[in-house]
């Protein structure tokens, strides 16, 4: 049979049609045609209009449960230690992601060009909270830092929904000057983007939340970079950026103290890579498969803020290599998904929004698991979508309610669409037809006949 490969030996083209259409000569083929049609089924998975639009919700879904879980099982010595209900921070963060997933469904729902209508309303509210939080009395503190405002019952950061406003206003801003064609020019590329970014940081750095400011950078050089900066500007703009953090860091002790934790591997006189340490120490605990979810023991007074900054670390020691490869992966999911929506489309305010929203999820992931691996300074950034908090959940949601969005709008996605219903409609009706004419008898109708009284027989 032309399908039928030997163990050991190149498949021919017709063997790889075959492979590709039965099990059962697809288990009779060799390693190599087997390889080979199993790339080609996942390149023309991979290569579907709808699936960034699958991979962003499906990856979505699962860091946010198993998150959840995490966050349950992390935050045990704390509820133990302020004699809180056992479920005080899971039901909090469950909260949190239902307003977050409603949210993403509005936003997701809504046509692109409503996104554009409200950049500048979100924008001002912004700055305008972020001018309430640096107001004394308003303002309120937590482990040092004035980064909130309470609301009674909730305390609402602003400083993360600035993430959100930075997205939609500069994805706006640079999609009506390239329509002019003005970012030939170098002043129209930066102005007003990098002042009005540059407000935004200083208003969060009033605060003292440097992690958040990062992020942002981190956004804006992902503008730029889309946007073509000359590598020259781009440059001069990285080196700038440079400096101020440098500024930033060697000017406060204690930040000056994390810088010089990164690489740790052994504790110091004045315990001032504690939280480092131990970080390290929970994924060393965990091994491959890790000690089971609620097994952890760093976290028990050794690892601080386990629910929130080192989730990541919690998660190692309880759920080992595999657990954090495993969301690593649903990591790089999601990122791939939102470049492949920022390439598939060509309008200019979806492609530079989808850009930037996935440049702020993977920036902020890679500041939360470089700190927890010891890679990177301690900067108190949560991990997107994991860790515990509500702020955070809210415009991390927003950004995937973004995407998604964006997700089916490429022209690409849209003929999918239009094209599934009718082919569902018609399958769903091929498969019933058969069904109701044997469950749902006919009725047989005689042709009335002229002169003659109407009759009708069953």
């Amino acid at each position: 049979m032309a399908g039928e490969g030997k163990a050991g030996t190149a498949a021919r083209p017709e063997e790889l049609q075959l492979i590709s259409a039965t099990t059962t000569t697809f288990k009779s083929a060799g390693p190599v045609a087997r390889a080979r049609a199993f790339r080609e089924r996942f390149a023309d998975l991979l290569g579907r209009p709808l699936t960034p639009y699958y991979l962003i919700l499906g990856s979505t879904l699962l860091l946010v449960v198993l998150g959840l879980v995490m966050v349950f099982s992390a935050s045990q010595n704390v509820v133990v230690e302020y004699g809180l209900p056992i479920t005080f921070f899971f039901r909090k963060q469950l909260v949190a992601a239902m307003l977050g997933a409603a949210l993403a469904v509005v936003l997701a729902k809504m046509p692109v060009r409503l996104h554009r209508t409200i950049v500048y309303p979100l924008l001002f509210g912004v700055v305008a909270a972020l001018v309430l939080v640096a107001i004394p009395g308003i303002g309120t503190k937590v482990n040092g830092n004035r980064n909130w405002i309470s609301l009674g019952f909730f305390q609402i950061q602003p400083s993360e929904f600035a993430k959100l406003a930075l997205l939609l206003w500069g994805a706006d801003l640079l999609a009506r000057k390239q329509r002019t064609h003005m970012l030939d020019q170098w002043k129209h590329l930066l102005v007003p983007l990098v002042p009005g970014t540059v407000v935004l940081m200083m208003l969060i750095m009033i605060g003292g939340d440097m992690g958040t400011t990062m992020v942002l950078v981190a956004m804006l050089f992902g503008l730029l970079w889309m946007v073509g900066a000359p590598l020259r500007l781009f440059g001069a703009t990285l080196g700038i950026a440079v400096v101020a953090c440098t500024a930033l860091i060697i000017t406060v002790p204690h930040r000056l103290d994390r810088l010089g934790c990164v690489g740790v591997t052994k504790p110091d006189p004045n315990l001032n890579c504690f939280q480092a340490l131990h970080g390290l120490y929970a994924f060393a605990a965990g091994g491959p498969f890790g000690s089971g979810l609620g097994a952890g023991v760093e976290k028990w007074g050794q690892l601080p803020e386990a629910q929130t900054d080192f989730i990541f670390a919690a998660t190692g020691e309880e759920l080992g290599l595999v657990g954090t490869l495993s969301v690593l992966a649903l990591f790089a999911a999601l990122g791939y998904a939102g470049i492949r929506v920022a390439l598939g489309t060509k309008d200019p305010f979806v492609r530079y929004a989808a850009g930037a929203a996935t440049t702020w999820i993977m920036a902020q992931a890679v500041v939360n698991l470089g700190s927890a691996l010891g890679l990177l300074p301690i900067a108190g950034v949560p991990l997107p979508l994991f860790s515990y908090g509500g702020s955070a959940m809210l415009s991390a949601m927003c950004a995937i309610g973004v995407l998604l969005c964006f997700a089916r709008s490429t022209p690409a996605a849209k003929a999918a669409l239009a094209a599934r219903p009718r082919r569902l409609r018609r399958g769903a009706n091929a498969r019933l037809r058969p069904v109701l004419a044997r469950v749902l008898p006919r009725r047989k109708t005689t042709v009335r006949r002229a002169g003659g009284p109407k009759r009708r027989e069953r």
